[in-house]
């Protein structure tokens, strides 16, 4: 089995796939890519058993059929140090031994047998959903609540993004208690309802991915297993199982106070204010009187403390709420417009942040942010 390829296109796509590779890994096959050459067509595959990426590269110069599983280290560390040349790969299947030419040298491996390697899942057909949706609607649901997951082992649902797709919309919804965010695509749709919760690890594997894409992403799964397929990538992974909570219920309908405020001062302000906070609380209170918000913080242990006022439009009663600095500061990072609206009931009760203007009608996003109480 003999090809050719160019140094830097095979870097490109093995180290998109490496990420998934784990530093602990049960199996030892698992530190190897799998090598597929069919025809013209070299299929690589890098796996963790839970997650599985594979990338596919047309060759122009190729001759026999096989697989095999190389040492992903040696292979990665190796191509990290080449200027842009073709490499020769010249595998012999029976003994498993590769030679790897370049310009001015030789670098000699000994491969495993691929047939080791984990088989991929099926997806099961009697439970079977499927939808389309563009790469980049894709790549913004991840960015937009890959941040608000949680990281708790009790609560795995809570770990990954519920995708809730139906005959008019696609939503994304992640949450860990404190925070939640909800972004829904009205400009993206599936034949039938069906939801699945994507573990964290695969979400981030699609976000260094996704961005390379063009076109539509197919994605198919059932109660275990979830296919993404791209043009050049398959993103496998298995699912959380388990029902995520109804996060409708905790969204609060009616909100009579309403802020307008400039995210970016906002955001610039709580980060010199916070730095005044209890270090165990990270409390941050905001006063709403007039139009004008208090930003404050104290640490009583430390006798520091620190305040700044910022002009908003508010409507509403004058309140005094109290939030964690950390999440309030991970919210605004996360909302793209120059204002943000924010909606208020009272000092008990989860405020809500939404953009006050945004570049596509098809986008609706919000996020929940739960109060801290604040000691008088």
């Amino acid at each position: 089995m003999k090809f050719v390829v160019s140094s830097t296109e095979l870097l490109g796509h093995l180290q998109a796939i490496s990420r998934v590779i784990s530093s602990k890994n049960t199996l030892p096959i698992l530190d190897n890519f799998l090598l597929n050459l069919s025809g013209n067509d070299l299929e690589i595959t890098a796996s963790d058993l839970e997650s599985t990426l594979i990338t596919r590269m047309k060759l122009e110069n190729a001759e026999g059929d096989g697989i095999i599983a190389l040492p992903a280290r040696i292979l990665l560390d190796t191509l990290k140090e080449f200027s842009v040349q073709p490499l020769a790969f010249d595998i012999n299947m029976d003994t498993l031994a590769v030679v790897i030419s370049s310009e001015n040298g030789k670098f000699s491996v000994v491969g495993q047998n691929g047939i080791d390697f984990p088989a991929l899942p099926s997806i099961k057909k009697d439970r079977k959903s499927s939808f389309q949706i563009n790469a980049d609607i894709m790549l913004t649901g991840i960015n937009k609540t890959l941040f608000a997951t949680a990281d708790d082992e009790l609560r795995p649902v809570m770990g990954g993004i519920f995708i809730e797709a139906f005959t008019d919309k696609i939503t994304f919804v992640a949450s860990d208690a404190h925070k939640l965010v909800r972004y829904q695509r009205s400009d993206a749709q599936a034949d039938d309802n069906a939801s699945f919760i994507l573990p964290k690890k695969p979400a981030s594997l699609l976000k260094n991915i996704l961005p390379k894409e063009e076109g539509p992403v197919s994605v198919e799964f059932d109660d275990k297993n979830a296919f993404f397929r791209l043009n050049d990538y398959k993103v496998v992974c298995r699912l959380v199982e388990g029902n995520y909570p109804n996060y409708n219920s905790v969204i609060p309908k009616n909100n009579p106070r309403k802020i307008t405020i400039d995210r970016v001062e906002f955001y610039n302000t709580l980060r010199r204010v916070s730095v005044y906070s209890n270090q165990a609380s990270n409390l941050v209170k905001l006063q709403l009187k007039g139009n004008q918000v208090t930003v404050s913080a104290q640490d009583i242990d430390f006798s520091i403390s620190a305040y700044e006022r910022i002009k908003c439009q508010y409507e509403g009663d004058e309140i005094e709420i109290g939030f964690k600095s950390v999440f309030l500061l991970e919210i605004l990072a996360n909302i793209a417009s120059q204002d943000v609206i924010i909606e208020l009931a009272d000092p008990t009760r989860a405020g809500l942040f939404l953009p006050a203007e945004t570049d596509n009608e098809a986008e609706d996003l919000l996020m929940l942010l739960m109060p801290m109480m604040i000691n008088a």
